[in-house]
């Protein structure tokens, strides 16, 4: 096994999350996990920038400001 992936849906249209390791020598499964912890704490605020983007967090980009 060289890849590994992650899907997440909840309560709305789109899957939330949507992570996928490619190509791993060693531990995809491991690759994935350390992506998606560096992932889930944005989550929520992604959500909510999709869902209301006025009450969403920056995140650093263009037309923030």
């Amino acid at each position: 096994m060289h890849s590994a992936g992650l899907l997440v849906a909840r309560d709305v249209a789109w899957a939330v999350t949507d992570l996928r390791v490619d190509w791993a020598d060693e531990d995809p499964v491991g690759e994935l996990n350390a992506l998606w912890a560096r992932w889930e704490p944005e989550l929520e605020g992604y959500v909510t920038r999709a869902l209301q983007p006025d009450a969403a967090p920056s995140f650093g980009v263009p037309g923030d400001e």
